[in-house]
């Protein structure tokens, strides 16, 4: 487990490249907020978690626990998913809006798709001025093409 990368995962380093060209500008993994939040938004009051499948137990494929020592893996699982509840209470307590993009969501979808997605989670809250919006230009949206496609065709390193 020590050469699972926790930060600069490629799902994230997309996000971020999308968030940029978006012309949002962030904060990463601050320590000072419960959780390390991937990506903090301050001018909108918005955190953006990128999560693994597999470690935070989203119902997908990805996200099934292995039949080999199934007691261990169910409670490390369920114990990352209450751990994950509590830091975002604790910061939709201290007044941030917390939005969670999954692994699968940023391999299975076109740049179109998640520039989408995230212009939705990224939206201003009513009565607040927001980040003003730029037309993204869809001919720099092949970089992110070409991003998503090496995620997506990732080979498994040899055990």
């Amino acid at each position: 487990m020590a050469a699972i990368r926790a930060k600069n995962t490629k799902p994230e380093v997309i996000v971020r490249r999308l968030l940029h060209m978006m012309g949002h500008r962030f904060r990463l993994h601050v320590a000072a907020l419960p959780g390390r939040p991937d990506i903090v938004i301050p001018r909108i009051d918005t955190i953006i978690q990128i999560k693994g499948c597999f470690w935070h137990g989203h119902h997908c494929l990805k996200g099934r626990v292995p039949l080999g020592n199934r007691p261990y893996w169910k409670a490390k699982i369920e114990g990352n998913k209450r751990r994950d509840l509590r830091n975002e209470r604790r910061l939709r307590a201290m007044g941030w809006r917390v939005r969670t993009v999954w692994e699968c969501r940023v391999r299975a979808s076109s740049p179109l798709q998640l520039y989408e997605r995230l212009e939705a989670a990224t939206t201003a809250r009513s009565g607040q001025r927001g980040v003003k919006k730029t037309l993204l230009d869809l001919s720099r949206l092949s970089n992110l093409q070409d991003a998503l496609s090496s995620v997506r065709n990732r080979k498994k390193s040899p055990s």
